[in-house]
């Protein structure tokens, strides 16, 4: 399993996102994908109190520490790899994470339109 090209929705290299949390498909700190990454983890964003409120509201908890997985728990200010459905979801019900564009994959855009992600770029 090899990620795909490291470009973001900018055109230029992929930047890192965050090792602390580490984060990514591939956990190496960047948005990258691959066939395998079902849910496109794609969205460099950096969380906030509110998102991870919704997140867990729609099932997905993201604040709560998962050691099994080595999945710390997340907290405001964290920088971490989002499913592109699941940003385009909590964007369309107005409590979008801000979002890292150059630390964004290109193949987010296959999901969420780049003036959304414009629109939370911060």
């Amino acid at each position: 399993m090899e990620p795909e090209d490291s470009v973001n929705v900018l055109g230029g290299p992929l930047e890192h996102c965050s090792s602390d949390p580490l984060t990514g498909f591939f956990r190496d700190g960047h948005c990258n994908t691959c066939a395998a990454d079902r849910g496109s983890h794609t969205v460099c964003a950096v969380m906030t109190d509110e998102f991870l409120a919704y997140s867990k509201y729609v099932g997905n908890d993201l604040s709560t520490p998962r050691p099994e997985f080595r999945f710390p728990g997340l907290k405001a200010g964290d920088q971490w790899c989002l499913c592109a459905s699941r940003f385009l979801q909590a964007a369309d019900e107005g409590c979008a994470p801000r979002v890292r564009l150059a630390a964004t994959h290109v193949r987010a855009l296959d999901i969420v339109p780049i003036e959304v992600l414009q629109r939370h770029a911060g």
